[in-house]
């Protein structure tokens, strides 16, 4: 049996406005994870994907291009030019929140390409990781940024602009995040899309909230390497401001916004695609307490603590 991981993350700051070129911030979060396992299966049964969390098992040889724990397989095979459909059994698992902004499907994409690849005793840079999976996020997201399958195969603080690049980049001084959960899925793409349809039809004005999302992730990038926690928890209230203009916040995400502030948070902001999802609060070691509890009385479905260094 050959197995790997890959972490879940959250962006810190940037999303939406990221789509559309502006620079985002995104941080891998280790206390989630997706696990894949390989093993060597019976003889011909082909290549069969059990994703136990979403009780499926997909025949590789059988499924549609738009299944994309099929295409993911079939994109690393033909990368390391292994058989098209061979006899293996490839066990999915993930503690990572489905529909919470935490990258799940690049998270379970990214590790399936790392057991495959070590499988069949081939390495695979984390470039190419990120850019294999990065086409089955287009399944998933329909418009992806790009960022969840760079930040997921990186593991690593990612400062990036889609169609330009990433850096990966070095924290100043180790920081707190807390993660909670709405308890509200939301789909992505159905975000993304309805802010593509409000972009369109007032251009003028999304771009100008985009481009001042696009000022705080630069600003937001020189306070982590400062440092300057303060600083980057305005920063992170100030964004939250912007994405509840541009559209994507929820009663949800503002009641747990609030909740963490009145915990003792430096800043909070909803993270990844809104209407639901996830929140993020940026704490010390001396409120993270207090606003873990906070946000569970606030009716948090779950709360997630990681230091980003």
């Amino acid at each position: 049996m050959t197995s790997a991981s890959a972490p879940g993350k959250v962006i810190l700051c940037g999303e939406h406005a990221v789509v559309y070129g502006r620079p985002a911030i995104a941080v891998p979060v280790g206390e989630v994870q997706a696990l894949a396992h390989v093993d060597a299966g019976g003889p011909g049964q082909g290549t069969l994907v059990v994703a136990q969390d979403l009780e499926r098992t997909v025949a590789v040889g059988k499924a549609d291009k738009e299944d994309p724990l099929a295409q993911i397989v079939r994109l690393t095979l033909e990368q390391i030019g292994g058989e098209t459909d061979p006899d293996l059994t490839i066990t999915v698992t993930s503690t990572i929140p489905i529909g919470r902004g935490m990258g799940s499907g690049a998270a379970i994409s990214t590790a399936i390409v790392r057991a495959l690849a070590e499988h069949h005793g081939q390495w695979m840079s984390s470039r190419a990781v990120s850019d294999l999976v990065y086409q089955v996020e287009q399944i998933y997201h329909g418009t992806p940024s790009g960022i969840d399958n760079t930040v997921v195969a990186f593991e690593k603080p990612i400062f990036f602009v889609k169609e330009v690049g990433w850096e990966v980049f070095w924290v100043g001084r180790p920081f707190l995040l807390v993660v909670a959960d709405t308890g509200v899925t939301s789909a992505t793409w159905q975000v993304v899309g309805d802010v593509r349809r409000r972009y369109e039809a007032d251009p003028d004005l999304y771009s100008s909230l985009f481009d001042r999302v696009g000022a705080v992730s630069h600003k937001a990038r020189t306070a982590i390497e400062e440092g300057n926690l303060d600083t980057l928890g305005r920063l992170m209230d100030e964004n939250q401001a912007l994405l509840q203009q541009i559209g994507v916040s929820s009663p949800e995400v503002d009641r747990l916004v609030a909740a963490a502030r009145q915990g003792g948070a430096l800043g909070a902001k909803l993270s990844g695609a809104g209407w639901g999802g996830n929140i993020i609060a940026l704490v010390t070691r001396e409120t993270s307490a207090r606003v873990d509890m906070m946000l569970r009385l606030a009716g948090a479905a779950n709360v997630i603590i990681t230091e980003v260094r």
